[in-house]
């Protein structure tokens, strides 16, 4: 029972620092995506955002409220290969870079605010209710998102 006791301080340290990680994210990530874009200010938002979902993500990994690995590791996976994606594309700057890397970083915001829902939900609603509000609330989401980064990406002419 002890190593129980160890797993469980390792988790509320490691929730607390994935907590921070996640505010910052969400209000960097929002931000980034509704300020022009190539300007100093975006490159300094655009790494803050960055920062804070590698540690949100590697963190999350390392969370094992459940016991073992679940869905939420799945998701922590396809969340870290989108900001990678997004930063190999602005760090390369290959041909097109700068299409790639807005979608993937844009795609990004919306999948971590996805996770916000997913978040409230494990921790305010009943499991019998769960996976509907989720999958309404995700909906929700993509859809709003998916009309904002196609507004934004008109207005920088993608």
């Amino acid at each position: 029972m002890e190593w129980l006791n160890e797993i469980q301080f390792i988790n509320s340290k490691l929730g607390l620092f994935h907590l921070v990680c996640s505010i910052i994210a969400l209000i960097f990530g929002a931000i980034t995506v509704l300020n022009p874009k190539g300007t100093k200010k975006h490159k300094f938002l655009g790494y803050t955002y960055v920062s804070a979902m590698l540690g949100l993500n590697f963190s999350g990994l390392g969370i094992y409220n459940w016991g073992s690995i679940n869905l939420f590791h799945l998701f922590a996976l396809i969340s870290l290969s989108t900001v990678i994606m997004g930063l190999y594309y602005a760090i390369t700057r290959n041909k097109n870079w700068f299409i790639h890397h807005f979608y993937w970083m844009s795609w990004s915001v919306v999948g971590l605010y996805s996770a916000l829902w997913a978040e409230i939900g494990t921790r305010f609603f009943d499991n019998k209710y769960f996976w509907w509000i989720i999958l309404i609330q995700v909906f929700l989401t993509t859809f709003i998102g998916y009309h904002i980064i196609n507004k934004e990406a008109k207005k920088l002419k993608i």
